[in-house]
């Protein structure tokens, strides 16, 4: 696999005591990447933020219980990957890739088979058409190759069409496969010996889905915020107006990445949705070049340091702030409405500590009464307010 010379890698090791807390903590209703972080935050260990996680949603209104998967059900799923070849990596391990890192709401905890040196590599994004025309599948393999020779791995979804050829282009120089179910439930399945190639060779396959989760239509802009995560830039080649191609180009930008976009023919509805990037400008491919020029001044040992996201080693009591009153409570929640606003604002706004306004924030995000939007921004879900 071609290098840039890539720098050791950084981070801390979970014990399996605390993986098997982490996976129960993500897999537990409510809890997304950013609430994760925050319940790690406030508590210091998974472990402690599970048994505090009742009490959370009690205090914030929640009038159901809450499911937390029970530590068999958690155990049961490693045992799956263990079996299936693969392994769960948290994001302050070594073994996490460096970019993935860096993108909002990067998953905390992901499951990869393959080689992990691949998600090491600077990265490039490779989308576009399901139903790609010969020129463009040739293309695409043409700038692939040669990007791969440059010392960057390929990212893309393993679809058909646009995303296939990437993968094939880049087995032998490194790839990573961003899938939209878990990682024993491939789609399409007309790809299955291509992941097979991939996770077997040079490449990498990374799912933040549990094991055994068939991927439905709301999965891949999920998948697709991996790919725009895990790449420097993301280039795409044929696609539609209204195609996931274009959610992946977005996210790309939001994330400070770089878009590349192949021009095609007007009268081509497969390249409508490239071109009106490269109006809105994205940066115009016609060969390997225009990206390795573009990306050369990314390449950086220290573009994406390890953050503070791990548990230490051995855990120590940390101080709690002060439990709100229910004055405080209802200063923050008179803050909130249905439209976002950010976190900031609501400290200066009720003139209360920071940590006391995140745990409250908590604690309508495990009752399932609050909005995360990019950027860190809230709101409340008013249909949660229903009866109250």
């Amino acid at each position: 696999m071609t290098s840039h010379g890539s720098a050791d890698r950084k981070g801390i090791a979970l014990t399996e005591r605390q993986r098997l807390a982490w996976l129960r903590l993500i897999r537990t209703d409510n809890v997304g990447p950013a609430t994760f972080r925050d319940l790690i935050n406030h508590f210091g260990s998974a472990e402690k933020a599970l048994n505090a996680l009742p009490e959370l949603a009690a205090r914030g209104g929640s009038r159901k219980p809450m499911r937390i998967p029970p530590v068999e059900e958690a155990q049961r799923e490693l045992e799956t990957a263990a079996r299936l070849g693969a392994r769960f990596t948290g994001i302050g391990e070594p073994d996490y890739p460096p970019a993935l890192r860096h993108m909002e709401a990067a998953p905390p905890l992901i499951a990869m088979k393959g080689n992990a040196e691949a998600g090491h590599l600077p990265s490039l994004g490779v989308v576009g058409s399901r139903n790609a025309s010969i020129a463009g599948v040739k293309f695409t393999g043409h700038i692939v190759h040669a990007v791969g020779a440059a010392g960057y791995s390929i990212t893309s979804g393993l679809a058909r069409g646009i995303d296939a050829a990437a993968h094939r282009a880049s087995l032998i120089t490194g790839t990573i496969a961003a899938m939209a179910g878990g990682l024993d439930r491939p789609y399409p399945p007309e790809n299955v010996p291509l992941l097979e190639e991939i996770w077997n060779g040079q490449g990498l396959a990374i799912s933040e889905m549990p094991f055994g989760w068939e991927p439905r239509a709301r999965d891949f802009p999920r998948r697709n915020r991996l790919i725009a995560g895990l790449s420097l830039g993301v280039l795409v080649v044929e696609a539609a107006m209204r195609s996931g191609s274009l959610i992946t180009a977005r996210l790309a930008g939001e994330s400070g990445r770089l878009v590349f976009a192949v021009p095609g023919s007007p009268l081509d509805p497969r390249c409508e949705g490239t071109n009106t990037l490269l109006k809105q400008g994205a940066i115009l491919v016609t060969r390997p070049e225009d990206i390795l020029d573009a990306l050369a001044p990314l390449v950086r040992h220290d573009l994406f340091p390890v953050p503070e996201a791990h548990e230490p080693p051995r855990e120590s009591d940390r101080p709690h702030p002060r439990q709100p009153d229910e004055s405080e409570r209802g200063r923050i929640l008179e803050a909130l409405s249905a439209t976002p606003v950010e976190i900031d604002d609501i400290i200066r706004h009720t003139g209360l500590s920071a940590a006391m306004v995140y745990l409250v924030l908590l604690e309508l995000d495990i009752a399932g009464r609050l909005q995360r939007h990019p950027g860190g921004m809230v709101s409340l879900i008013m249909d949660s307010f229903a009866g109250w």
